[in-house]
């Protein structure tokens, strides 16, 4: 998206989607008025427009926190509570797109996430995306999203090593400390012994890692045990996120089943989290409203959801700590909030 014509003219490219229409002396570019629609793009932004149909799909907003990577929507786990359950689809071209659009990327750009489906199912063709952000946006961190079991062939952790940016960090989820748990949630037989291999060979290739664990019924009772397994085995580990369930996807479908009030397992968050941060762990908790949380986890809560997909509702706007709050997901209808949500008042925004 560029400001005006000429400037798209100046940058050599072949056409342009500019935001308002003004005609431009001596130039002679294609060019696009952005619909009022799509009204909040800004310059800088990187969009794709589909020959066929004129589909518009924003691919890259500047200015934004929470740029992601869509590779792929195959998968090769099909967990409980998925988010974005894997999808069959024709995905001709997307790996050159994205492999066009990077280079046009703000150098300035803090981070950008990697994620699917399952990225590393396209092999050599995810090798490429990181070899082109690592020479393209030498400064930016990259987050890979993987449930890690095809890490699991010390080659891909190795050609990883080899093709990574200087800050990149791979985020692998894992369930539980026993097998057949983990199996559960992700719903493959085997593929907590391919994770944890998995975990293993990148770090033995010394590429950073982050563990993290959905919170819901199935995960919640062994907290405190996993806790305590990530630290006596795991304890390379970058950073552990301990996150709450998303109800959109499978997390919708599954929800009665799975959810928990936060409130009901403060006691084993609690616990984990202490026995993390006690064996200097860097912990952090995703996903979470404060007024769902005791005030001692506070230091840990993050403000984890997209800009792009993050709410906050009416309770909110009388709270003292919204600022500090990372809100709800916009797919949490009230059925699926916890029944302590409510404004936190008479609170020190400094404490």
């Amino acid at each position: 998206l560029c400001e005006d014509a000429h400037s798209a003219h100046q940058a050599e490219f072949g056409c342009c989607l500019i935001k308002t229409f003004e005609p431009s002396q001596g130039v002679r570019l294609p060019r696009s008025v952005l619909p009022p629609q799509l009204g909040y793009l800004e310059a800088g932004d990187i969009v794709r427009i589909s020959p066929r149909n004129g589909q518009v799909w924003v691919m890259y907003r500047r200015n934004s926190p929470s740029n992601s990577i869509l590779l792929t929507e195959r998968c090769n786990s099909w967990c409980v509570m998925c988010s974005q359950p894997p999808k069959k689809r024709d995905e001709r071209g997307l790996i050159e797109d994205w492999l066009d659009a990077i280079p046009l990327m703000s150098p300035d750009t803090s981070e950008v996430g990697i994620t699917g489906g399952e990225p590393t199912l396209l092999g050599d063709r995810f090798l490429d995306i990181l070899r082109c952000l690592r020479d393209s946006l030498p400064t930016t961190a990259v987050h890979v999203l993987s449930n890690g079991r095809m890490f699991n062939y010390l080659s891909l952790a190795s050609a990883v090593a080899d093709a990574r940016s200087q800050d990149l960090m791979v985020g692998i989820p894992l369930y539980s400390d026993i097998a057949w748990q983990h199996d559960f949630v992700v719903q493959t037989t085997g593929a907590f012994d391919q994770t944890i291999r998995g975990i293993m060979n990148l770090a033995r290739c010394g590429v950073p890692v982050e563990i993290r664990v959905v919170l819901h019924r199935v995960t919640v009772g062994s907290l405190k045990r996993f806790a305590e397994f990530i630290c006596r085995n795991l304890p390379f580990a970058q950073h552990i996120a301990l996150m709450g369930l998303e109800p959109i996807g499978f997390g919708r479908t599954n929800f009665n089943a799975l959810w928990m009030d936060p409130m009901d397992y403060q006691d084993p968050l609690s616990q984990a989290v202490e026995h993390l941060n006690d064996c200097g762990m860097t912990v952090s908790i995703y996903n979470h409203q404060l007024c769902t949380l005791p005030e001692h986890l506070w230091q840990f809560s993050r403000q984890s959801i997209s800009d792009w997909k993050s709410i906050y509702v009416e309770e909110c706007a009388h709270c003292d700590v919204q600022h500090r709050c990372g809100g709800f997901f916009h797919s949490a209808t009230e059925g699926h909030r916890s029944r302590a949500v409510s404004p936190i008042q008479n609170h020190s925004s400094n404490s």
